[in-house]
């Protein structure tokens, strides 16, 4: 069966320009993507194209959970933990040639707390952070030709997470100070817009084509993140003496997974459906595991519709959780070996995320919708 090679174009570049893994909004995972800006973006670039664009996130976290229990005498107590996030990716991608490309991104976050906790546990305050987050750079490599493997392909990338974003973004906590006065400190792990290190990446994404409008879809990529700590205060030895150990923060990897199904509906609109898994590792891969973190992950169901005309597409996903796990870190371990009582600290999360991503291609080389459909387009 022949490939329709305008729709199977639409749908790769619609589909995938969006994907850009982020976490599923919970509190226990910062905001992330790959090197690549939107990380599952096909990225299938002639010699000479540009890609530029804009993903823009939101969500909204408040189920707190404790391993994979969820505690919601939290949300009818009113002492849950709020954030609301907004983040803006602003990426360019480049075809060195028609298989190697580079890309880098440039993150913005805005981000606001609400808690009792962080505020002498009487009154419900507000946090804030806003700005310039860690920008990536990155490269990647199509195994096969593009231009003969339209129905299928492989890209393998490498990348590097710069510590651009401040990592102590300070604002006021009241009655914490002396006598109950407010106090300046660093905000909450979770709205900082950085994490104090140097990071590097490895990606994977790929595409195969089933019939003549559906095809399956999948990457991740993996944050390697070698410093242990920042070295900036949590204060969090000051809500009890047994979480002295968690005085700084941890500098955490960070991991993300996506397979799905994409079918074409016509000449322009495609859709989606996926599941995605995400998180921060309780230890990290390389380096120490030490200082303040909260480990957690969620997988998600994501349904998406994209829009494409030309050089220009937009695409809209909106992922919902479906399990929620926060584990026991290194520190909740090493407090329930010190005082011999269990131990688990709890993280909020998302119900789900909205994903808003749009891009436009300015084309120096031959690109894939300019393959003639008689190019190897055939089935098995």
């Amino acid at each position: 069966m022949k490939l329709n090679c305008s729709l199977f174009s639409a749908l790769l570049f619609g589909l995938f320009f969006q994907q850009t893994i982020n976490a599923q909004g919970c509190v226990a995972i910062r905001h992330f993507s790959c090197s690549m800006g939107n990380e599952l973006e096909s990225n299938l670039l002639g010699k000479g194209d540009f890609q530029v664009g804009m993903n823009y996130r939101y969500f909204k976290s408040f189920r707190h959970f404790k391993g994979t229990e969820e505690e919601p005498d939290r949300v009818s107590n009113n002492t849950e933990v709020i954030n609301y996030s907004h983040s803006w990716d602003f990426s360019l991608n480049y075809g060195l040639t028609d298989r190697l490309y580079a890309g880098i991104t440039i993150p913005t976050v805005l981000n606001e707390r609400s808690s009792l906790y962080e505020h002498g546990r009487e009154e419900r305050h507000k946090t804030f952070s806003r700005g310039l987050a860690d920008i990536r750079l990155g490269v990647g490599y199509w195994l096969f030709d593009p231009v003969d493997h339209v129905n299928g392909n492989l890209a393998l990338g490498l990348g590097l997470k710069l510590p651009t974003g401040n990592y102590n973004a300070t604002d006021v906590f009241y009655n914490v100070g002396p006598e109950g006065s407010p106090q300046v400190r660093p905000v909450d792990q979770s709205i900082q817009p950085g994490d104090g290190g140097f990071g590097f990446t490895a990606d994977f994404q790929f595409y195969q084509a089933i019939s003549t409008n559906l095809f399956v879809y999948g990457g991740g990529f993996y944050l390697f993140n070698p410093k242990e700590t920042n070295g900036i205060r949590t204060f969090r030895e000051t809500l009890s003496p047994i979480l002295e150990n968690e005085s700084v923060m941890s500098v955490p990897d960070q991991f993300a997974l996506r397979i799905g199904l994409g079918y074409s509906l016509s000449q322009n609109f495609s859709a989606s459906l996926g599941a995605r898994f995400e998180g921060v590792p309780v230890e990290d891969v390389l380096g120490g595991s030490g200082g303040f973190r909260r480990p957690g992950n969620v997988l998600s169901i994501d349904p998406g519709i994209s829009y494409m005309k030309n050089n220009f597409s937009i695409n809209l996903n909106v992922p919902v959780a479906v399990r929620r796990n926060r584990p026991q870190s290194v520190t909740d371990l090493e407090t329930q070996i010190a005082t011999g009582e269990p131990r688990n600290g709890d993280a909020a999360f998302a119900d789900y995320l909205i994903n808003l991503g749009i891009s436009y291609r300015i084309g120096g080389g031959k690109s894939i919708s300019e393959i003639e459909p008689e190019s190897n387009l055939q089935f098995d």
